[in-house]
């Protein structure tokens, strides 16, 4: 029986699995017994281009059929320090389960990324979960904390997802939000605005937030990004219309 490499982001571990993608996502997500459930996000990991920092052989040892014949569903290989040891050319699919355990695999983008003058809501996934305003492009964002960070803060890599601040994005103080979900709209408005200003490009709206989030939230244009020293990779996130007619089990399931 084949085995699965996942890099998973809620929580953030390195994982082996018997079981293919869309049925990890449904085990990871709804649970077996006594496991917790919630949202799981998830990439096909390559074994062959990951380094000897994890003890693969050992995990893939472990990872073995049940007596009755079912397929073993995890072993965890590592729960710390994991994006650091894992390039952007390992990954592959990116896949976005709802806490109903339904699965959506998105691609890696080629050419360009997004870039655009509007402001910018970014969900950190890992190694932190903070939720960020800023005024810069997904790239910029990310060079400004891994590249050449302007603060003594800084990480190795980053995995961030770009959340949709409707009229908000191009005005702050006035722009209607009503059909955002965020808490606290006020002090979002208060940040932005900030961010906004030419002295300050980037600053902390909640430090500390649930690793839990909105999939419809997530931007059209842009999406989620994986970068590992100077690599950045982009999984583009499918419009509203896109994911209504051509997944529309996954697109019920989401909004739930």
């Amino acid at each position: 029986m084949e085995t699965y490499l996942y890099y998973s982001l809620v929580p953030e571990a390195l994982i082996a699995s018997q079981l293919p993608p869309e049925k990890f996502g449904q085990y990871y997500a709804t649970g077996y017994e006594y496991k917790s459930k919630g949202q799981a996000l998830f990439f096909d990991v390559d074994p062959a281009r990951l380094g000897d920092y994890f003890d693969l052989d050992a995990a893939f040892a472990r990872c073995v059929t049940h007596p009755d014949g079912r397929p073993k569903s995890s072993v965890y290989v590592s729960t710390y320090r994991v994006l650091e040891h894992i390039p952007v050319s390992a990954l592959g699919t990116l896949h976005l389960t709802t806490a109903y355990g339904a699965t959506l695999g998105l691609e890696r983008a080629t050419g360009e990324l997004p870039t655009d003058t509007e402001l910018h809501l970014y969900k950190e996934l890992a190694p932190v979960n903070s939720l960020v305003a800023s005024s810069q492009d997904p790239r910029s964002f990310y060079e400004s904390i891994v590249i050449s960070p302007s603060k003594l803060v800084r990480f190795p890599g980053l995995c961030f997802v770009e959340l949709d601040l409707g009229e908000l994005a191009t005005d702050p103080e006035s722009g209607r939000g009503i059909d955002l979900p965020y808490k606290n709209l006020h002090h979002l408005r208060e940040v932005l605005v900030e961010v906004s200003r030419a002295d300050k490009d980037t600053k902390i709206v909640e430090r500390l937030q649930s690793a839990a989030f909105t999939y419809r939230m997530v931007k059209h244009g842009s999406g989620f990004y994986y970068g590992n020293g100077s690599e950045l990779a982009f999984y583009p996130m499918p419009s509203h219309h896109e994911l209504r007619e051509h997944h529309p089990l996954w697109w019920r399931s989401a909004n739930q």
